[in-house]
């Protein structure tokens, strides 16, 4: 789809990629309407969008939170894309997780995602044309040591994204999903920086991640996976599974002592 042509729902818009999605989605020539937690910071996006974007400011793991979202793109005319950019990580072992937090990222990641698509999809069934754009990584296809829950999250929503395309194969809704590898943004935290220095895994810049977004809506390509050599090592995980926990198992002293070291 052509960006002036899009009017587009974007959660997780006061994220780092998120933030750096807007800046290029309003420049590009969509109309935006923006989902965050935090109010100041959409403000701020809202003002630099040069008339181009509104916000709300609603949790999305709430039902009320959903009804805001909806409500607020009946008012905004309707959309024709959703961008499911919302999402929280936490590295350390599973042993050091706290139940509450284990919940509250499936409840984000997973549950509060599919249950807003829900809420939206009779929008987007309601355009000549429309796509859904979910925002997933290389950890939903590649199990990695220290971020079980992350992996748990993005697995389910890449087998969410596929199932849904399937199910809408007959409608006019196109779903997407696109998986960035490690990116810089605030959500990982400065061990897992430290971890992948020490382990040499590239990460990406948010703005890098975001101009990747803009082009394959353009193209509306059904899956795009981001990072070389990740791109790789996703293939090889489903064919040769074993040969990637050989090479995760020489990893995984490393990625244990910079998990614990957290606590």
């Amino acid at each position: 789809m052509q960006l002036p042509e899009c009017r587009i729902l974007l959660t997780g818009a006061t994220g780092g990629i998120g933030q750096q999605l807007a800046e290029r989605l309003c420049a590009g020539g969509a109309h935006l309407l923006l989902v965050g937690r935090q109010a100041t910071r959409l403000e701020q996006l809202v003002a630099q969008s040069h008339g181009r974007a509104e916000s709300v400011c609603a949790d999305i793991t709430s039902s009320a939170g959903r009804d805001a979202v909806l409500q607020a793109a009946r008012r905004f005319g309707g959309i024709n894309v959703l961008i499911n950019a919302a999402g929280v990580n936490h590295f350390s072992m599973l042993e050091q997780h706290d139940e509450e937090a284990l919940a509250a990222l499936i409840q984000l990641n997973v549950t509060a995602t599919l249950q807003l698509t829900h809420r939206l999809l009779p929008l987007l069934r309601q355009q000549e044309r429309a796509l859904l754009v979910n925002i997933g990584s290389t950890f939903g296809s590649i199990g990695y040591p220290g971020f079980t829950a992350y992996c748990a999250s993005k697995f389910a929503l890449r087998g969410f994204s596929e199932a849904l395309r399937r199910e809408l194969a007959d409608t006019r809704v196109k779903v997407m999903y696109i998986a960035p590898r490690a990116t810089r943004t605030e959500m990982n935290e400065q061990s897992v920086v430290a971890m992948n220095t020490e382990l040499k895994v590239a990460m990406d810049a948010p703005a890098l991640v975001a101009d990747a977004v803009v082009a394959a809506i353009g193209r509306e390509s059904e899956e795009l996976y981001l990072g070389w050599p990740e791109k790789l090592f996703v293939r090889l995980n489903s064919l040769l599974p074993r040969v990637v926990d050989q090479a995760l198992r020489k990893q995984l002293p490393i990625i244990q002592r910079f998990a614990r070291s957290k606590s």
